[in-house]
């Protein structure tokens, strides 16, 4: 094993991240295509897969606890090894008649451990890495969680349909499709074994007895909500995301949707295609982008043009449901406006919550921070679907840019250090 100063974090922070994305876009995405294809109603498949997100709105009340028992690389390799369970308790269950309770009870299972695993990596990477180092590589971790969207939402959806089409059994298809994402996390397991540092800093408290562990458990919650600024951080946080948020919930819809509903009638084979490719060179482009500048600037130097850069998001699909083109390229364009307007952006929420969370507690204090943020998610999404059938696709794009206007506002009330993130000079 190599020492701390030896390891590369491009050894671990891509994989780790990459790990940590794909069971989230599998419990809260793939589920939903999962059901349709089962024959689940749309009022079933919107109330259960809903309630499968909130064990990441409630994992800060169990934070502490990966904080204080064992390290946080034990945690990540254990969360592996059961989010791989999961996995397989799926696709074992699917071609039962039983699989609608079987596969809700294992993807619990998989939304707990995920969680969990996001506690402990994220505090991982905290630990090991000094905050200039968080700052450059925040893009990084940033875009390889998004590209295990890319693989939920691409890749495992068209094997899906592959498979079913050629086999003519949806069962076996989806079962195949789970099957790969378990045989994945026990590779996962495996080369995260040899591949993640050690740091020294990383270290169990054996000695710890309950009534300190409960104590502990309240004190991480009342230092956190004892920090200064809490209200407008926790304002910025639930508030950053609330245009994008509805936004993201509504994309593949109106891509889908026939012209004469208001949307663009592209095949679900066009859309793999532009999110696949230049979908996901532009998201790479804007969070590596993101990273470099915030290292070299901070992060209050360059928070302003990171939050003006998520309007593009809104701009981009105003103009195309305004627009409806039918040229790809022009549709092209327009998306990695898009995807690169939100890995910029998005680069300056990562980094407050870590800026938020420094301190003796970090790692519980970044769950925390975690859990405000899929709270801001969840709010603003429920309701999107409501506003669009009330609105239509053309001004529902115009609501949500309207929308931008909130998070420009919090931002404005954040107090940043200006040396935060900064490269330090050697003298």
């Amino acid at each position: 094993m190599k020492n701390k100063k030896n390891t590369s974090p491009w050894a671990w922070v891509p994989s780790l991240y990459l790990a940590e994305g794909l069971p989230n876009v599998a419990v809260t995405t793939v589920s939903i295509a999962l059901y349709t294809k089962m024959g689940l109603s749309t009022i079933d498949i919107a109330l259960y897969t809903s309630l499968l997100a909130f064990p990441w709105v409630i994992k800060p009340l169990w934070s502490p606890f990966v904080d204080l028992l064992k390290t946080k690389r034990w945690w990540i390799l254990i969360t592996q090894l059961l989010i791989g369970a999961g996995f397989a308790g799926v696709a074992f269950s699917i071609p039962t008649t039983f699989y609608l309770q079987a596969t809700i009870a294992f993807f619990y299972l998989l939304a707990f451990s995920s969680a969990t695993h996001d506690i402990a990596a994220d505090g991982f990477y905290m630990l090991e890495l000094d905050d200039n180092q968080q700052a450059a590589f925040v893009g990084i971790r940033s875009t390889f969680y998004k590209v295990a969207v890319v693989i939920g939402q691409g890749a495992l959806l068209y094997l899906a349909g592959y498979l079913e089409r050629i086999t003519g059994n949806i069962k076996f298809a989806w079962s195949t499709v789970f099957f790969v994402l378990a045989g994945l996390f026990i590779l996962f397991n495996l080369y995260h074994h040899f591949a993640l540092p050690k740091p020294s800093t990383d270290a169990p408290n054996p000695d710890l007895k309950s009534d300190e562990i409960m104590k502990e458990f309240i004190e991480t919650f009342v230092s956190f909500f004892k920090k200064p600024h809490i209200l407008t951080a926790i304002f910025f946080m639930l508030t950053f995301r609330f245009a994008e948020a509805q936004l993201q919930k509504l994309i593949i819809p109106f891509l889908d949707a026939p012209v004469e509903k208001g949307g663009l009638d592209l095949t679900m084979e066009d859309i793999g295609i532009i999110y696949g490719t230049v979908g996901i060179i532009a998201l790479a482009l804007g969070g590596i982008i993101g990273g470099i500048v915030a290292s070299r600037g901070g992060l209050k130097k360059w928070i302003w043009p990171m939050t003006l850069s998520m309007i593009l998001t809104c701009l981009s699909f105003v103009y195309l449901s305004f627009a409806q083109p039918q040229n790809l390229l022009i549709i092209n364009i327009c998306i990695v406006v898009e995807q690169f307007g939100y890995g910029f952006g998005f680069t300056a929420y990562t980094l407050y919550m870590i800026y938020f969370s420094e301190g003796k507690r970090k790692t519980s204090h970044y769950a925390i921070c975690t859990g405000i943020m899929a709270l801001g998610l969840i709010l603003p999404g429920m309701f999107a679907g409501w506003m669009q059938n009330l609105l239509g696709y053309k001004n529902f794009f115009v609501w949500v840019m309207i929308c931008g206007i909130i998070p420009i506002i919090s931002v404005s009330l954040l107090k940043i250090d200006p040396t935060f993130g900064k490269k330090k000079e050697i003298k």
